[in-house]
């Protein structure tokens, strides 16, 4: 996973407020705002009990609940400077609990898990308008989104609709389809779900230009397409569950051929910590463990980081604290522009959740070395 949607954050200087909370406006809550306000109280008294000042609290408080126009469960994750916002994103889901912190380094990663696995695909819901295929009346509709999930939850992607006489369906179905792939092209597609009536959709997937017809899956029924939401979004969330996005996977499989052969891997947070210090890692891979009591010691800049506080201040860093590990390795990674892989457990369980792929190999005697001695 590419943390480019972090650099604006990070181009700021902290401290940082960083704030999650369910802002869901559904049937299901009576008084939506009022909840929202009420779970805002809560998360408000957290900053203050950590420090936060005034024009701190009163910048989140004028972000949040500002999604008015989001329909469905999701969530915001809010992020402010100095009295000024960072960063404000949709969160697909509402998260697991709402949380609040106040500190030199903003909490960042269940923003990240929330734009896992990242897939780009392509949505197409065709619908028949006739009582059956010869009817010369009839229309065929077709909705399309090209869209990252689960991002297109709460961030719909680009949106193609047309409505087109029955009887010109199998030519502009070519022509569609030509669209279809040059969009499947710009954002490297990975799958293609297809939905709807069954004779318009199997025009449609057999005119389709061949490269993008192999990445083709036809899923069954048909829906009504809700403005803000993703299209087909019930089938995508069937169909992606507990899936990598196709890169990460790519760079999970080199992780374990190098590991496989003593190449350029290390795993365990201080060889992580050894490779980011010197702008060595190509991608971290990182089994997502919120509990974790894990802590680093960060300074000022990105690449300042280490296990110990005597460590970073051996390095000539005077204003060092001392942060959660997670929120220190990414920030370290967003700095060198290196590359994350959240890898469920059941994939691969990495020593101290934390593995590294390097731009080239450690030399043997490294500490950060497989094999390598250590003191």
């Amino acid at each position: 996973m590419r943390l480019s949607f972090l650099e604006p954050l990070y181009k700021q200087s902290g401290p940082f407020a960083s704030v999650y909370l369910d802002t869901s406006r559904d049937s299901a809550v009576a008084d939506p705002d009022t909840a929202i306000a009420l779970r805002w109280r809560h998360l408000r008294d957290a900053l203050m009990s950590e420090g936060a000042d005034r024009s701190t609290i009163t910048a989140v408080a004028d972000l949040v609940g500002s999604d008015t126009e989001v329909p469905g469960p999701h969530g915001q994750a809010v992020f402010t400077a100095h009295g000024h916002a960072a960063l404000l994103d949709e969160l697909p889901l509402p998260p697991t609990r709402d949380t609040a912190h106040f500190g030199t380094l903003p909490d960042t990663m269940p923003l990240i898990v929330q734009h896992a696995p990242g897939i780009p695909y392509l949505a197409v819901h065709v619908r028949y308008g006739g009582r059956h295929s010869t009817d010369a009346t009839g229309t065929v509709r077709v909705d399309a989104e090209a869209g990252t999930w689960p991002l297109t939850k709460v961030a719909p992607g680009h949106h193609l609709h047309e409505e087109i006489p029955v009887g010109d369906w199998p030519r502009a179905a070519q022509v569609i389809g030509r669209e279809l792939e040059g969009h499947a092209r710009r954002t490297d597609c990975e799958a293609v779900v297809v939905a709807g009536d069954v004779w318009a959709r199997g025009i449609l997937v057999n005119r389709l230009p061949p490269p993008l017809r192999g990445h083709v899956t036809t899923v069954e029924g048909t829906g009504e397409w809700v403005p803000g939401r993703a299209l087909l979004e019930q089938r995508l969330e069937s169909l992606f569950s507990g899936r990598m996005a196709a890169h990460d996977r790519g760079l999970l499989d080199v992780f374990l051929a190098q590991r496989a052969h003593g190449g350029a891997t290390a795993e365990g947070l201080s060889a992580a910590v050894s490779a980011l210090q010197r702008g060595r890692v190509k991608a971290l891979l990182l089994n997502n463990h919120p509990e974790s009591p894990l802590r680093l010691w960060v300074g000022p800049e990105s690449g300042q980081l280490a296990l110990t506080e005597e460590e970073l201040r051996s390095y000539g860093v005077q204003d060092v604290r001392e942060e959660r590990a997670d929120a220190a390795l990414t920030r370290a990674l967003v700095g060198t522009r290196a590359e994350l892989v959240l890898v469920p457990e059941r994939e691969l369980r990495l020593h101290e959740g934390v593995g590294v792929l390097l731009r080239y190999p450690l030399p043997r005697n490294d500490p950060g070395a497989p094999g390598a001695r250590r003191p």
